[in-house]
């Protein structure tokens, strides 16, 4: 008879250590990352009957309390580091003293000193990436963000789309205005001009960086066909030949290449008349509406032309020494046309540099990407002229203003110059024996039981992937643990009732001798 006091004792006390499990886990049904657990019991050693093999057992016992390591549902949050684990995984973290823990609470954010860590301080583990964000470290460390900066990247290709006015009149201009940047992030002013031909299918380009026109560019000027779409891109040599009486020289300047645009059938020539200011045009050249300008009047220093007669001087004559009457400039220009490929515009000489000693292209020479399937349209239509498209590859410097984190844990940030840059990586953890982790508040940490922690990229080794702007919130089931509060409730009070039955028993045991 006193067994069955006993054996009630063991009910009283594995009913309190399920009902100590059931209360953590209803206390933690809000805690992100938490992991319920469970408790499971096993009938004690029995006894034998006298002289049979009828066996009465002693009891139950808790024999484990097994953490259920089952998906948790999402929560959103508004904060781009908070991150779940859609599947198996755990994340690393190193506690204040250097320990490592593995937990699925995903609650991150940057502290003051630059480390991404989670709420109790511990800094969260993973890979970091070089300042150009390509090469991955596959060192585990804290993760560092501190001080990160979006490098300069120097301009080397431009592109303008645009629309010109067909019914533009001979001299008439229209210009586009974008910013480019050298390799120190300097901000540069890319002007483009063109201006209309006497010919209506003849456009001229004109490059200028701040304010210094271009010491070159492959092709000057574009042939639009009848429908308004670009047909050739077309450049222009001139070559003068100095005929003097004397000792007459003169140094010739292209203002606007691109107003060459058709060859010569004969050479444009200039012909000095008595004296310094009657300068004459003897042939134009097939320039029907060539004039010519003179420097100060009554000294021979220069003469000017332009081929289309608007819009000033498009090559100028610096004159020097003794000129006389019949001497004679010739101009022979040879025009020549492709069709549409990519513009090389050069500012500065090969090899050199601007004034503080940045780059901007590529040696010198920024790519006009003219032609391509990348490459902005520009056309000649019977509207007003119009900018549909400006861009170009380089950018400033710039500061973090935002994070991301993708599915693999690849953690971008997101700078102030609206570049991209890889930063780090979230790994996760897994183990050939999760039930064999060691709960440590919200944690777990390795045992012998557990094996060592295996760590890999989110999304590979059979880990899940992440979900960030989400939280993992408790697995706990509510009504499941209501359920087993009521089954440990009625085991509780049927384990005290067989005592004091047990008791009950005794006592008129003890009463059988009054």
């Amino acid at each position: 008879m006193s067994s069955s006091l006993w054996i009630g004792t063991t009910g009283l006390t594995s009913a309190e250590k399920q009902m100590d499990v059931i209360g953590n886990n209803l206390a933690n049904a809000n805690t992100v990352g938490f992991k319920a657990s469970d408790t499971y019991f096993a009938s004690m050693l029995s006894q034998n009957l006298s002289g049979g093999s009828q066996r009465v057992g002693q009891g139950v016992s808790v024999v484990a309390v097994s953490t259920m390591f089952g998906q948790g549902s999402f929560q959103s949050t508004g904060n781009s580091t908070d991150v779940a684990i859609d599947g198996s995984g755990f994340f690393i973290v190193q506690d204040k003293e250097g320990g490592t823990l593995y937990t699925r609470a995903g609650a991150f954010a940057v502290t003051k000193d630059g480390l991404l860590s989670d709420t109790n301080g511990y800094r969260v583990m993973g890979h970091v990436f070089d300042d150009d964000g390509i090469v991955e470290s596959q060192a585990m460390t804290a993760m560092d963000l501190r001080n990160i900066q979006s490098k300069p990247k120097a301009s080397t290709t431009f592109n303008i789309g645009l629309t010109l006015d067909s019914q533009t009149e001979a001299g008439g201009t229209f210009d586009s205005s974008q910013i480019l940047y050298d390799s120190r992030g300097a901000q540069h002013t890319l002007g483009t001009t063109f201006t209309k031909t006497e010919n209506a299918n003849y456009w001229s380009m004109q490059n200028i960086m701040d304010g210094n026109a271009a010491t070159s560019q492959s092709s000057t000027g574009i042939r639009f066909d009848a429908n308004g779409v670009v047909e050739k891109i077309y450049s222009s040599v001139a070559t003068p030949t100095i005929t003097t009486a004397g000792a007459g020289d003169a140094v010739m300047t292209y203002n606007k290449n691109g107003q060459m645009y058709k060859n010569t059938t004969a050479p444009i020539t200039l012909t000095r008349g008595a004296n310094a200011d009657t300068w004459v045009i003897t042939d134009d050249g097939g320039y029907d509406n060539m004039t010519i300008t003179l420097g100060a009047t009554g000294a021979d220093d220069q003469v000017s032309i332009d081929f289309d007669g608007t819009g000033g001087a498009d090559v100028t004559f610096a004159l020097s020494d003794v000129w006389a009457q019949n001497d004679t400039i010739a101009l022979g220009v040879v025009q020549t046309e492709q069709d549409p490929t990519d513009i090389g515009v050069r500012f500065y000489a090969s090899g050199g540099s601007l004034s503080d000693g940045a780059e901007i292209g590529i040696d010198g020479v920024l790519n006009w990407n003219f032609e391509g399937d990348d490459s902005n349209s520009i056309n000649s239509f019977a509207t007003t002229s119009r900018i549909s498209a400006l861009s170009s590859d380089g950018y400033a410097p710039g500061t973090v203003s935002s994070l991301a984190v993708d599915k693999n844990g690849v953690i971008e940030g997101m700078f102030s110059n609206g570049q991209r840059q890889k930063l780090a990586r979230l790994m996760l953890a897994d183990f050939p024996a999760i039930q064999g982790l060691t709960v440590v508040g919200s944690y777990f940490s390795e045992t012998g039981e557990s094996g060592a922690a295996v760590n890999n990229k989110p999304g590979s080794g059979g880990l899940g992937k992440l979900q960030s702007n989400s939280l993992e919130i408790s697995n706990t089931d509510v009504a499941r643990e209501f359920i087993k509060m009521i089954s440990a409730q009625r085991a509780y009070q049927s384990s005290a009732k067989i005592i004091t039955t047990a008791d009950q028993m005794l006592q008129q045991l003890m009463n059988i001798k009054q």
